[in-house]
């Protein structure tokens, strides 16, 4: 459930790894992943009752543009 978590940078030992691990995400389906999350949140804003879901979504394609070398934690 992506209520009440947040999502951070962590300072791992990922390195250059992570770096090209995130290229290889953004071109094979980070891309696609992110703009359907963009679309879903976009129109779940339209209604006073998506407004949270709609957040949920924008952050979900934050976190599925670069997920390597990020950490979800309880806010």
């Amino acid at each position: 459930m992506p209520f009440g978590k947040k999502v951070i940078t962590t300072n791992g030992s990922g390195g250059c790894l992570s770096i090209l691990f995130n290229i290889i995400w953004i071109l094979t389906g980070g891309l696609y992943t992110a703009f359907i999350h963009i679309i879903f949140g976009a129109l779940l804003c339209i209604t006073i009752i998506g407004i949270p879901f709609g957040r949920q979504h924008f952050k979900l394609a934050e976190l599925s543009l670069s997920p390597f070398g990020k950490e979800v934690v309880n806010a």
